[in-house]
């Protein structure tokens, strides 16, 4: 690794020691690494301004232990100028990203997914698409953990989901047909569910999916809040 540069993005960073920042890059040959930017805390360097998130960096890394050193960052496009809703959202995708991801685990499809989903972010539109943009990130980070269920495919009555029923989910298990009077766990229309398996988000599989996958999710993230979420609800009216 100590030659070879990796594309990558900042998730996160925060300061180490009194001229130092930890890095925690998300890179699409090597997936997570955290590394020690030294020395740029305090500077005025170009350096320090490109280790900030939604700036498309290459860099090197150094160091055989987990925790890296950074020797070279240069940019690799143009930073990405995101506002409003559309900055808040990505802050959420780099902290659910940063939260779940394993070290060391790399994903080009979920590199992929990532990089998309902030450039849609940044398009002039992206407020009317964040919904859609937001599932289908989430969806990629669900799939890369191995929590995403099958949208097609009833596991109790062992047949394909059908339009007109309600069905529940069982944990590592699958869709279930709700029977009339039963009670429990919350209950996805079986019509959302096969525009989800069909990657169709309309008004109601996007209510579904935020739902569905907001309690996916959970079971990685925990009870702690999300930061980006707190920052979001903060913001002025």
């Amino acid at each position: 690794m100590n030659n070879e540069w990796l594309t990558a993005f900042v998730l996160h960073r925060r300061p180490y020691r009194e001229t130092s920042y930890i890095v925690d890059f998300f890179t699409l040959q090597e997936g997570k690494i955290s590394a020690v930017a030294k020395g740029v805390k305090n500077s005025k360097s170009d350096r320090k301004s490109l280790l900030q998130p939604f700036q498309p960096l290459n860099v090197q890394l150094a160091g055989k232990s987990e925790l890296k050193n950074l020797r070279s960052v240069e940019s690799a496009a143009a930073y990405l100028p995101l506002t409003k809703t559309p900055l808040f959202c990505a802050m959420y995708i780099n902290e659910v990203t940063n939260r779940i991801m394993p070290p060391g685990l790399a994903s080009e499809p979920l590199y992929q997914a990532y990089t998309e989903a902030l450039q849609r972010l940044n398009e002039e539109d992206a407020e009317g698409n964040i919904e859609t943009t937001l599932r289908q990130f989430e969806r990629a980070l669900l799939e890369e953990m191995g929590l995403m269920p099958d949208f097609t495919y009833d596991v109790e009555w062992e047949a394909p989901i059908q339009p007109e029923y309600l069905y529940r989910l069982q944990a590592e298990h699958g869709f279930c047909r709700q029977v009339e009077g039963q009670g429990g766990s919350r209950a996805f229309p079986g019509q959302a569910l096969i525009d989800l398996a069909e990657h169709v988000y309309t008004p109601l599989s996007k209510k579904v999916a935020k739902v569905l996958f907001r309690e996916l999710l959970k079971t990685l993230l925990g009870d702690k809040p999300l930061k980006s979420r707190e920052l979001f609800l903060r913001q002025p009216k």
